[in-house]
C-alpha cells in the first residue's frame, strides 16, 4: 500500500487515476475544484482510503493551507494531473494572450508550486516520487503547428519537472513528466487513440517502478523513455 496526492481528480485521466489506485488498495488523497466533491460508487473500505481536498492549484492560498492540512501525512506519489487545453484562439497570428497565461499558470507553473507544498510530506516516504502529466505536444522534437498556448506550456512544464529533478537528487525524490497518450476524454476528444482507463493504468505502473536512476527523464504512458 502506498499513498498518492493526485491533482484534477475529478474527471477523465485523474478520476481514473483515483478509481484504479483504490483499487490498488492504495490510500488516495486528490483535489478537486468546485463546491461539490465527486461521488464515487464505492465500497465503504475504499471511501476510508479516499480523501477529497477542494483546491485551485493557481490558488496561493489554497496551497499555502496544504502543509497544515497534511501534517505528518507521508506522500509516495505525487500525480501533478490538472490540466487545461488553453484557449480557443491560441494560433500564432490570432492569440488570446490572457488565456495563454492562464495556461501556463495551470499547467507550468502549478505542478512546481503543488510539488513545493508537498515537500515535506514526500521527505516523509521512502521512495518519493513526483509524476507530472505533460504531453508529447511540448517535445521540441515534434514539428506540428497550431495550439501554441498548450504546446508552450507543456515544453516549459518538461523544462521545470527536469530542473527539479536536479533540485531534489540530494533528497532522493524522483521527478518525471510523463506523455498519458492521445486520450478520449473531454480534453482529447472521442477520436483519441486510448482510453483514460488505459492511460491512467500506465501512468501508475510506471509511477510504481520509478527509482532514481529513472529521474529526470521524460516517459510515455507505456514506461517507454520519450526524446525531449
Amino acid at each position: 500500500m502506498q499513498t498518492l496526492f493526485i491533482t484534477g481528480g475529478n474527471r477523465g485521466i485523474g478520476l481514473e487515476l483515483v478509481k484504479q489506485s483504490l483499487q490498488n488498495n492504495d490510500v488516495v488523497l486528490c483535489t478537486f475544484r468546485g463546491d461539490t466533491t465527486p461521488d464515487l460508487p464505492l465500497t465503504q473500505e475504499e471511501r476510508g482510503r479516499l480523501t477529497w481536498l477542494q483546491l485551485d492549484v493557481t490558488n496561493e492560498t489554497d496551497l499555502a493551507r496544504l502543509p497544515a492540512l497534511l501534517v505528518n501525512q507521508p506522500i509516495d506519489v505525487l500525480i501533478n494531473n490538472a490540466g487545461v487545453i488553453g484557449p480557443d484562439n491560441q494560433s500564432y497570428n490570432d492569440m488570446d494572450t490572457q488565456g495563454w497565461l492562464h495556461t501556463f499558470e495551470v499547467n507550468t507553473i502549478a505542478p512546481l508550486m503543488v510539488t513545493n507544498a508537498l515537500l515535506n510530506n514526500l521527505r516523509l516516504s521512502d521512495a518519493p516520487r513526483v509524476v507530472t502529466v505533460s504531453s508529447q505536444m511540448g517535445a521540441l522534437h515534434r514539428e506540428s503547428t497550431g495550439m501554441i498556448a498548450y504546446r508552450s506550456s507543456k515544453a516549459a512544464v518538461n523544462k521545470v519537472m527536469q530542473l527539479l529533478s536536479l533540485e531534489l537528487k540530494a533528497q532522493q525524490i524522483v521527478v518525471c513528466p510523463v506523455h498519458p497518450g492521445w486520450v478520449k476524454t473531454d480534453m482529447g476528444g472521442s477520436e483519441a487513440d486510448i482510453t483514460a482507463e488505459q492511460s491512467a493504468s500506465g501512468i501508475l505502473a510506471l509511477a510504481r517502478r520509478l527509482t532514481m536512476e529513472d529521474s529526470g527523464k521524460f516517459y510515455t504512458w507505456e514506461g517507454k523513455e520519450h526524446v525531449w
